[in-house]
């Protein structure tokens, strides 16, 4: 079917690559409300969060229950 070794190879690493992309994990849309539990206030634009403090303190949270699950 194929002319060579490397021709096989890189059509069965098309299909992981495409296969990886469908099921991959959609993003979430942007939030309205800062994502940030204790904030509340109005995301900016584009975004799910009011500042960037309020991003890297809900990332935070996030990896920590992420591994709390892992263990």
């Amino acid at each position: 079917m194929y002319a060579d070794i490397l021709d096989e190879a890189a059509a069965r690493e098309q299909q992981l690559i495409e296969v990886a992309l469908a099921n991959r994990k959609a993003p979430e849309p942007p939030s309205p409300v800062c994502r940030n539990a204790d904030c509340g206030e109005p995301s900016q634009p584009g975004t799910s969060y009011c500042c960037p403090e309020c991003r890297e303190d809900d990332e935070r949270w996030q990896r920590a229950i992420q591994q709390r699950r892992v263990a």
